[in-house]
């Protein structure tokens, strides 16, 4: 009965044996002739986003829904292919598209578990699965996939079908393929990873939000020591490898930002270029840009922009916490309360997010999302005092929704604010126009608006340079002696309200030198100067400056900076002082290469000596650097000499109730421009000028990006004279024999000992002047037409 029973099942068993062949194979006859065509394979072409960089390769940013970063097989570290053949398919390069073996071992273990645990999938099926098929997990499917990796395998080498897996399958945090992987757990590219980082990556394909060591490390750490197990057992690795493997710590990248230089301003400012050129495929089309901006140039700009805004602060107090909420008594209970209230605050900058948990006028106590702590002591509690006292009405109580800052190594903490006052900062080579640095706010996330290229604000007194270059034109000199007196003007004059002008600290004096005048930035000689040379021959002298005449109506108010300007316009603008007077146009994209590294686009920049036409004489350039130099050791910038160098100059500037405040200034090779302000036009405050709030930004940038730059001075050219003056009057005082040992004493750049002149004035309309025949103890300047008493 037993051997009769016997028969019939096996018999049963061929039978369904044979009739599930015949399924297998009708279901194959069906499907195969359906199978997709494989050009998506051969003729790859992955979604390789839009990456922009520095001129020195710092990544800036990637635009694209997918990060990806192709890598070509024979690039690929040998550790990295051994560790994905170990953990997903070991056979690979043995079977023809299914692994016989790895379904029978998966049915079988699969069948002992009492469910399906445990797949065969090999790497080519699962390139079949990621490219034409679904996930639904259905028997056609998986038939399918099957016949398709056949396919495949007829059709391409395993080399090839390893690259095309290794690129394409999804690997968690938005990374597509194992090089992508690699800089985003790692921050590094694959070839610099060690064996214990590959086989982390190697075991990611099997579930990426599982094994994502940035949700679940000791879960990744887990699944990655498996991966090296495999290693070991398929030889690919000896013992002693296996256990240094093992026992490394690994780094994992935290942060979500993926870039090497942070510049969000610049990056969106490239991305609406090439999407107005090239439409949406920049996203997927893997171009690659390489902008003009200098990596170390711009980390400087974007700390000078940070530091100055928080020194404002630091300036005008603590407005308090962000919000109140309630902490309970009981522990778990308040870890709760305070975890989701920081669950929705992201950090600015370098602020973090934290809540009060305990406050006392010596001792601030906070936690961080993390749940670590932050304690706030010391000069940090300073600026903070009133609230950390609970004077006047305020107070930092447990329960204060606050920001803070790690300073220095240890690290030390303090209470910062998020602010309310904005800064930018741009900086461009004046030689060529290209941008090495620009900073167009606090921070791109909370407010994209670029206050760089899209703010126009009033320049106020950094406007005035351009005024007295063009009272040179007309036949003044920086000798030229005008009224520090005070000035009354008509509605007319004025522009529809009556005026009466005043220098920033309200005093008068008698007549001074139009050097002494942009140094010390007086307003009542600029106006003077202005109401000389007549308005409406000043706004269109500022065109060969870039300026559009439009916003800056011909009134005597545009000798203060009454019109409007961009930070932007006015680094060109200067530009024209510090390359000798040529226009350059400023420019962001140097080139764009496609995904296979073909040239698309490259700049054809103006250049000084080239293609740059030249828009002032190059004697008014010079010599108005040579005043503006004067502003930055003697005058509203002397601050600037802690920087220890003689190749600077610039002006500050500072509008109507210090709603905009400003420093122009430059070397030969170097133009920046630094701005603050409110978004929202409003008084900075009171005591709060271009030399107190925007210089230092501009100082702090500059020492930087002129750090271990031998300084380079401005020749003199052609057509200038320079003589010995009576600094009280502007005449021309007699050469003795003291001469010689006063300049080598002084030196020809002491203030106010010697003068510099055109030896001839270009203009037709202003008279000429015989320089070497002027009379010791005459005017050396002829009398300015227009000139006030």
């Amino acid at each position: 009965m037993f051997s009769k029973w016997w028969h019939y099942a096996l018999a049963l068993i061929v039978s369904l044996g044979v009739v599930g062949t015949a399924l297998a194979g009708l279901a194959a006859a069906l499907i195969y002739p359906n199978l997709p065509p494989l050009e998506a394979l051969t003729d790859y072409k992955p979604k390789l986003p839009l990456r922009v960089y520095t001129a020195d390769g710092a990544l800036i940013s990637e635009f694209g829904e997918e990060r990806r970063a192709f890598i070509a097989i024979d690039k690929v570290p040998a550790y990295m292919k051994q560790a994905i053949i170990a953990a997903e398919d070991e056979r690979f390069y043995t079977h023809g598209g299914v692994d016989t073996l790895g379904v029978l071992r998966a049915a079988g273990s699969n069948l002992l578990s009492g469910g399906a645990k445990e797949g065969a999938s090999t790497i080519t099926m699962q390139v079949a699965r990621n490219f034409f098929l679904s996930n639904e997990k259905t028997f056609t499917r998986k038939l399918s996939e099957a016949m398709l990796a056949m396919k495949i395998e007829h059709n391409l080498s395993k080399d090839k079908i390893l690259e095309l897996y290794i690129n394409q399958i999804y690997l968690g945090q938005r990374a597509y393929g194992f090089e992508a992987a690699a800089r985003t757990y790692f921050g590094k590219p694959m070839r610099d990873l060690s064996l214990a980082e590959f086989a982390m990556l190697a075991g990611l394909p099997k579930a990426p939000s599982r094994y994502n060591p940035v949700v679940n490390f000791p879960r990744a750490k887990a699944r990655q020591e498996y991966v090296l197990g495999r290693m070991r057992t398929l030889k690919f690795i000896d013992q002693p490898t296996w256990q240094a493997a093992v026992k490394q710590k690994l780094v994992i990248r935290q942060t979500r930002r993926q870039t090497d230089v942070s510049a969000d301003y610049v990056a969106e400012m490239v991305r609406q270029t090439l999407f107005e050129k090239y439409g949406e495929s920049i996203y997927s089309s893997g171009y690659k840009v390489v902008t003009t901006l200098q990596r170390t140039q711009q980390d400087a700009a974007n700390r000078a922009v940070w530091q100055g805004i928080a020194d404002y602060d630091l300036r005008h107090g603590y407005r308090g916490p962000e919000n109140q909420v309630r902490l309970p008594a009981d522990k778990a209970q308040r870890e709760t309360a305070i975890a989701s209230v920081l669950e929705g605050l992201a950090p600015v900058s370098d602020m973090q997010p934290a809540v009060v948990v305990s406050a006392t006028p010596k001792l601030i106590r906070a936690q961080l999302q993390d749940g670590t702590g932050a304690d706030i002591t010391g000069d940090s509690l300073k600026w903070v005092a009133n609230w950390a006292a609970g004077k006047k009405g305020r107070q930092l109580a447990p329960g204060a929704v606050v920001r803070v800052q790690a300073v220095g190594s240890k690290p030390l903490w303090r209470l910062a604010q998020l602010p309310e006052v904005e800064a930018a900062i741009i900086a461009l080579n004046p030689n060529d126009g290209a941008i090495t640095a620009l900073v167009g706010g606090f921070d791109f996330s909370r407010n994209k608006f670029n206050r760089v290229t899209q703010a126009w604000r009033q320049p106020g007194s950094s406007f005035k340079p351009f005024i007295y270059s063009a009272a040179l034109e007309k036949g003044y000199t920086p000798a030229t002696l005008i009224e520090n007196a005070p000035l009354s003007l008509s509605a007319e004059e004025a522009g529809g309200t009556a005026w009466e002008p005043q220098n920033y600290d309200g005093s008068t004096s008698g007549p001074v030198r139009m050097r002494t005048a942009l140094t010390k930035s007086l307003n009542l000689v600029s106006v003077r100067i202005l109401q000389g040379i007549g308005p409406h021959y000043a706004r269109d002298y500022i065109r060969r400056f870039g300026f559009d005449p439009a916003r800056h109506p011909p009134y005597l108010t545009m000798a203060l900076g009454a019109g409007g300007v961009t930070p932007l316009q006015l680094a060109a603008a200067y530009g024209v002082f510090a390359n000798g007077g040529y226009s350059v146009k400023p420019y962001l994209i140097d080139k764009v290469y496609d995904k296979d590294g073909r040239l698309l686009m490259q700049a054809s920049p103006q250049q000084v000596g080239d293609k740059a036409p030249r828009v002032i004489d190059p004697r008014n350039a010079w010599l108005m650097t040579n005043m503006m130099q004067d502003v930055v050791r003697y005058g509203t910038a002397a601050r600037a000499g802690q920087l220890g160098r003689s190749d600077l100059a610039g002006k500050t500037g500072t509008t109507n109730d210090a709603r905009d405040t400003w420093f122009a200034g430059y070397n030969p090779d170097l133009v920046a421009i630094s701005w603050v302000g409110y978004d929202q036009p409003r008084s900075l405050g009171r005591r709060e000028t271009g030399a107190q709030s925007a210089l230092p930004i501009w100082m702090n940038f500059m020492g930087a990006a002129l750090k271990g730059v031998p300084q380079k001075g401005w020749a003199m050219p052609a057509g200038i004279i320079t003589v010995k003056i009576d600094p009280s009057t502007g005449t021309r005082l007699p050469d003795t024999v003291l001469d010689g040992l006063l300049n080598d004493l002084l030196g020809n750049d002491a203030p106010g000992m010697v003068e510099h002149f055109y030896q001839e004035f270009p203009p037709p309309d202003v008279p000429e002047a015989n320089w070497d025949d002027a009379d010791p103890g005459t005017p050396i300047q002829p009398t300015a037409p227009g000139l006030l008493p």
